[in-house]
Parts: structure tokens; C-alpha cells; sequence
């Protein structure tokens, strides 16, 4: 399954499904290939999979489960958890707008042709990139039981998986910029910087891709 591809199969008939597309996302995520285009496609098949839930929660034989004392027990304590997630992404929001903002201000010192100011707004979109990495260090797992309802459960395996995708973006974030000689991106090759213009307006659409996908 190719992550920067929507389901065909929307809306999902069941919560195997789901599942199904909940592990499909993780393996494309954590793959060492994973890219930034990846995570947005990541984000927008993780909308479609929580636009399922939503409906399979809704329909009517599950409405009754849910209303069960012990269910609607379990359904709170997980909606409370997702309040970490909520921070989480209003969080990764801001720094990808710092990081938008940084690179239209490295595109606009590269065509100045100031290397010197080249270097340094790079060196700035690393450092704001390693802090988008700070909150995750915080967080701690919080995976719903076995003996927990399936859509609880479906709940807990889509939050985790938000907060996975969110922290792989945040780990990729840093490594659009790299000191390896021929790589996309090359910081330094003989003292001088190295960046085309068509390649920072690519990363400057993907920050505003990724700050709408930690938005929805």
C-alpha cells in the first residue's frame, strides 16, 4: 500500500479493516525510505482512517455498546488521553510554520547570492527543526488493554499512530539539509553553500502540506 495514496476502499465496512490500514500506515512510516512526501500522505490517509471510525462508531448497534457504563467509561479515559495528541499537533503546527517562514527567508537570501546568509538560515531551519523534536521526548505511551472494547481499541491504535506519524515528521524534519557531498541536499561543498531555488520552494510547499495534514 502506497502511503501518498488515498484508500479506494472508503469508507471501511469494519474494524478489521481499519486495523488493516492502521498497520499499512505504520510500515510505510517507520520504512527507512520514508520521506517527507511519505508523511503527507501519511496524514491524509490517517484522516480517512479516523473519518471510519467516526462512522462505524456511529452506527446504531454500536451507539448501544457504547452506552454500556463500562464502555462509555472506557470512551472518556480515551478521549482524555487524546488531549496529549491535541497539544501535540497545535505544537507541530507552529514549528512548521516557523520552518515555512524560514525557508521562504533562506529562498530570498539565496537569490541575494549571500552565502555567508545561506549558511546561517540553513544552521536556523536545523535548529528550529531539532526543537519540533522536544515534545515527543515528554510523552509517554498510554496503549489501550486487551480486555478494553474493539472501538476503544480502535481509538488508542489511532491516536498512538498520530502521534507516531507526528514524531517521524519531526525526525525528518533536520535531515532536509545534509553535509554529504552529492546528496539532494548539500550544506557545504567547498565552503559554499549549495541549494536550489526549486528545491526550497519543493520544502516550502511541503511545510505548508504538512502543517495542514497536523491540522486536520
Amino acid at each position: 500500500m502506497a502511503c501518498h495514496q488515498r484508500s479506494a476502499s472508503l469508507p471501511y465496512s469494519s474494524e478489521s479493516k481499519v486495523e488493516e490500514e492502521l498497520q499499512g500506515l505504520n510500515s510505510c512510516i517507520c520504512s527507512p525510505s520514508a520521506t517527507i512526501d511519505t508523511m503527507c500522505g501519511g496524514y491524509a490517509m490517517l484522516g480517512d482512517i479516523y473519518k471510519c471510525i467516526e462512522e462505524i462508531m456511529g452506527l446504531p448497534s454500536n451507539q448501544i455498546s457504547l452506552s454500556f457504563p463500562q464502555n462509555k467509561k472506557m470512551v472518556e479515559e480515551e478521549l482524555e488521553r487524546s488531549l496529549v495528541l491535541i497539544d501535540l499537533c497545535n505544537s507541530m503546527q507552529e514549528n512548521l510554520a516557523e520552518l515555512k517562514m524560514s525557508t521562504q527567508e533562506l529562498q530570498l537570501v539565496l537569490k541575494r547570492g549571500d552565502d555567508e546568509s545561506v549558511q546561517l538560515k540553513v544552521e536556523s531551519f536545523i535548529r528550529l527543526a531539532k526543537q519540533a523534536q522536544k515534545p515527543f521526548k515528554k510523552i509517554a505511551s498510554s496503549k489501550a488493554s486487551g480486555e478494553d472494547c474493539r472501538l476503544v481499541r480502535l481509538l488508542a491504535e489511532a491516536r498512538e499512530m498520530s502521534v507516531s506519524l507526528l514524531e517521524s515528521t519531526s525526525q525528518l524534519l533536520p535531515k532536509q539539509f545534509t553535509t554529504t557531498k552529492g546528496s539532494k541536499w548539500s550544506l557545504v561543498q567547498k565552503r559554499k553553500t549549495v541549494c536550489e531555488e526549486k528545491q526550497l520552494q519543493t520544502l516550502e510547499r511541503s511545510m505548508g502540506d504538512l502543517e495542514n495534514g497536523a491540522d486536520s
